[in-house]
């Protein structure tokens, strides 16, 4: 099944975080990913800031082996429109929309999307008991 990973969900499963489990399943088979290129922007320049430009690259390699999908005219105006609908931040809007153009859920950590629909929320919240 499809799907795009939001970037908090690469981050948690490239340092092994509290949801790298939660996010393992869906970053399984690159070949299933949509990547919109934002999320590679994310995800580059995180890498870089955090461990090194190699490491950073690598990671861009790996996004490579998904459907990449490029910033065109159609996407950016579509996440204008749901920016304003729900929202959303210039990076958070491309990265809805993209999953929304494709029809593929968004699986993401982040709050700002967790009540949109076709978003699959992995909470950082431990359950109390």
């Amino acid at each position: 099944m499809a799907v795009l990973v939001d970037t908090c969900g690469w981050i948690e499963w490239l340092t092994d975080g509290l949801l790298a489990d939660a996010f393992a399943p869906y970053l399984a088979d690159p070949a299933e990913l949509i990547i919109p290129t934002t999320l590679q922007f994310e995800l580059y320049k995180w890498a870089k800031r955090e461990k090194s430009e190699v490491e950073a690259l690598e990671v861009i390699a790996l996004t490579e082996q998904g459907r990449v999908l490029p910033l065109t005219t159609r996407l950016s105006l579509y996440a204008a429109d749901l920016a304003l609908q729900h929202r959303l931040s210039f990076a958070d809007a491309i990265i809805y929309a993209s999953a929304r153009l494709v029809d593929v859920p968004l699986i993401t950590a982040d709050g700002h999307f967790k009540d949109l629909p076709e978003v699959i929320y992995c909470s950082k919240k431990r359950p109390t008991a």
